[in-house]
């Protein structure tokens, strides 16, 4: 029984909550233990009542809401709005406007983002609502049951105009911010192709393999390029644009539990058009 779970992606945690209630694990309609053998042709049952009363304190505020069922959302993120509670965005997250809404609609979900944008990047995030569903999600990240794209401005016009950086990344010694390319540090491969260049900017769309925090700024930057607006890879250009010109444009998964295949896109924003314009 414990194998058939664990296969479905069920978190440990989960299976460990169903053990404990009455009809928590059926076979067939009979309460059994998680050692019993199973065989083909049975029905498997758990109680999955592993959503718990979040820890964020709830703020109104609006959320693109582009998919919703019972395991998951679809949000397209504005830029300036932090994924978590932090320091500076203590009040009004990602998280906390999504805890609003669920107790607004009577949901008893949780915050359980399934990757996360920085507070300046823009566009589509998928947010688990219960942990089962942020357990199989994450497992598929950078597999092709889950694929994310991004667009980005950046400075100048990359040479070759499409290829792979795979440089790794950690943390900078005097920085707990700052990431870099460094020997030691874990893997990381970026896809790039340049869609319009110009004389100052140009237009990419990126891929990622890993999925390393800052990977796209910190990469872009290594090659010579950073992103237009990145403030701590590159120059803060207010005047051109108030953050670093980057958007999660494409996103395709993979319901958790239905098998569903799933695809969004979030065109670029004003922001960001301006300077493909220019």
């Amino acid at each position: 029984m414990d194998s058939i779970l664990k296969s479905h992606g069920l978190a440990t945690s989960a299976i460990r909550r169903a053990k404990r209630r009455e009809k928590g694990l059926l076979l067939d309609g009979e309460a059994i233990y998680t050692s019993y053998p199973v065989k083909a042709g049975q029905v498997v049952a758990i109680l999955c009542d592993d959503r718990a009363p979040s820890n964020i304190v709830p703020n109104e505020g609006p959320v693109d809401i582009l998919y919703e069922d019972e395991d998951l959302l679809v949000v397209d993120k504005p830029a300036g709005l932090a994924v978590h509670p932090c320091a500076g965005s203590w009040e009004d997250s990602l998280g906390a406007r999504l805890v609003h809404y669920y107790h607004q609609t009577g949901l008893e979900a949780d915050f359980h983002p399934v990757h996360r944008l920085d507070k300046g990047t823009s566009g589509l995030m998928a947010v688990a609502k219960h942990p089962s569903a942020q357990h199989v999600l994450t497992a598929a990240l950078h597999s092709g049951r889950f694929h994310r794209e991004y667009l980005a401005v950046c400075k100048g016009i990359p040479s070759p105009a499409a290829g792979v950086i795979d440089a790794p990344l950690g943390r900078s010694d005097d920085s707990y911010i700052r990431q870099e390319v460094r020997p030691d540090g874990k893997p990381a491969r970026t896809h790039y192709e340049a869609l319009e260049t110009g004389e100052r900017f140009s237009l990419l769309r990126l891929v990622l393999e890993t999925g390393r925090t800052h990977q796209i700024r910190v990469h872009m930057a290594y090659v010579g390029h950073p992103l237009a607006g990145d403030f701590l890879y590159g120059t803060e250009e207010p005047e051109l644009i108030s953050r670093p010109a980057l958007h999660s444009h494409r996103l395709e998964l993979t319901q958790p539990f239905t098998g569903e295949k799933l695809a969004f896109g979030s065109p670029l924003p004003g922001d960001m058009a301006k300077l493909v314009d220019q």
